[in-house]
């Protein structure tokens, strides 16, 4: 995620310090007015499940759209083109597999108070060995995807300081806000952090288009540069390329939909009701967050003709230079944006880390090590292995080990395994334990073998073929064995089928 811009370091660095500051000022003021409530799993985690419409709905969408949306997209539009307008249905994707199950999957977290995804792997198959190696690949996408965010966040401040603030230097700075303000306030803490940065986003992003369009020309000057310059970013996609987008929908669309701190989210609503508003809502985000970079990575083409695809890493930044040169409305106007760039970026880390210490201290710790656990020393547990967990991933962003799209993707592979069990388990009383297991164990062997190994089948995902074994197993395999008429009983109880 490269920023180079034209901006003084001591901008950048000022900026960076604001949204530092009100990050911890918020979680300082949250720790205040919650100081005399009784901080249990259910408020450290969830909120007290009272979040709002209007919180719900930035919480999720700073869930959805890191920072990374903003300078990862546009160049990517800028090399493909047209045909990488794929990107808004990605994320429609999103809300339509959220619709599959989030309201029913609310309602049963209301009724058994979970508090954590892999509890309801625990309440509908009552199987300790689904319920951990659910647990331990939710942790694995968690890590992998909190490692992306602390890379981008390095990348993030060393662009947009001009190189003043090291890569290193940066990182730190912002895991230790983020913990603290994770530490006192919890899930509120996370909502309204993610509010404001939610919020500075848009903003930006907004005059980054507006700015591109007054200086660089809209999309009919780069349409008509394309079909005389490079009429193949006019086309769409043959044969193995819809092969591809249609693997990606499926993979983005499921994979993001089950990451289990968007499904936290789920349970912190305030009632059925504002979790369906919140998705109302969010479902004009792609057109607003994706479509938008999308219109700027296309009016990059004719703004800066001719780019490598190293240089093109880089359009964000290059154009938010240029108009920033401008006048200081847009100057002041993109150091804003990149601000808050790199905030979006914390906001899912924040997210990401709360979501993984109460996986840890929750389902591992308070279910198999000490059952007999107070609250209060799993929340210890959760924020002390939450703090250890960012050390040794601290550790590894300090060298990355590889682009940020990979680490994308690698998450996604192993994650999209839980959702036959999730969703399916949610609707079908006859779902049996054993195949769900089973399904899940060959469809993550399967998608890590096929990637290590470096193979591949018709450009699909290795993770799409993992979990299309994992639910041939799931299905079939319920089918085949017989379950109880005791067992098929307690799950119609639990589902209410």
């Amino acid at each position: 995620m490269d920023m180079e811009l034209a901006f003084s370091g001591w901008s950048g660095i000022l900026i960076l310090v604001i949204y530092g500051f009100i990050m911890l000022g918020v979680g300082i003021v949250t720790y205040l007015r919650n100081k005399g409530i009784h901080q249990s799993l259910e408020e450290y985690y969830l909120g007290g499940r009272g979040l709002g419409v209007m919180v719900l709905f930035f919480t999720f969408f700073a869930t959805q759209y890191s920072g990374n949306t903003v300078v990862g997209y546009p160049p990517s539009a800028y090399r493909q083109g047209f045909e990488y307008l794929v990107s808004v249905p990605f994320f429609i994707m999103i809300i339509v597999a959220y619709l599959l199950f989030a309201p029913r999957l609310y309602s049963m977290g209301k009724k058994y108070k979970l508090v954590t995804p892999a509890q309801w792997f625990e309440k509908r198959f009552k199987s300790k060995a689904v319920t951990i190696l659910a647990s331990f690949l939710m942790l694995y996408g968690l890590g992998n995807y909190l490692l992306e965010q602390l890379v981008a966040i390095g990348q993030g401040v060393d662009g947009l300081t001009g190189g003043t603030v090291p890569y290193q230097v940066g990182v730190i700075f912002f895991v230790v806000i983020m913990i603290i303000y994770g530490w006192l306030g919890g899930m509120r803490s996370v909502a309204y952090t993610d509010t404001m940065q939610g919020i500075a986003l848009l903003l930006g992003v907004f005059m980054l288009l507006i700015g591109s369009i007054v200086y660089f020309g809209g999309l009919p000057t780069s349409a008509d540069y394309m079909q005389a310059y490079s009429p193949e970013k006019l086309g769409i996609p043959e044969g193995p390329g819809l092969v591809n987008w249609f693997g990606m929908l499926v993979l983005i669309g499921i994979g993001a939909a089950v990451y289990p701190h968007a499904i936290q989210r789920i349970f912190a609503a305030k009632s059925e009701r504002a979790l369906k508003q919140s998705f109302s809502r969010m479902a004009w985000m792609p057109f607003l967050t994706a479509g938008v970079v999308f219109i700027i990575g296309i009016i990059g083409i004719n703004a800066y003709p001719d780019l490598s695809t190293g240089e093109s890493e880089q359009l964000v930044g290059m154009m938010a230079s240029a108009i920033a040169n401008q006048n200081a409305l847009f100057y002041w106007a993109m150091i804003l944006l990149f601000g808050g760039v790199i905030a979006a970026i914390v906001s899912t880390a924040d997210s990401v880390l709360l979501t993984f210490s109460s996986i840890v201290s929750n389902d591992l710790y308070g279910s198999y090590i000490n059952p007999e656990a107070s609250e209060q020393k799993k929340l210890l547990v959760g924020k002390l292995v939450g703090v250890a967990a960012v050390g040794i991933l601290v550790w590894v962003a300090w060298y990355p080990p590889g682009t940020l799209y990979q680490i994308f993707v690698l998450k996604f592979e192993l994650l999209i395994q839980i959702a036959p069990a999730l969703i399916l388990g949610l609707y079908w009383n006859r779902l049996h334990t054993k195949a769900v297991f089973a399904g899940m164990l060959t469809g993550t062997i399967a998608a890590s073998v096929m990637t290590l190994a470096g193979i591949s089948f018709l450009g699909l995902a290795n993770g799409l073929w993992g979990l299309l074994l994992n639910l041939i197993i799931c299905v079939v395999g319920s089918m085949v064995m017989s379950v109880s008429v005791m067992e098929e009983k307690e799950a119609k109880q639990v589902i209410g089928m």
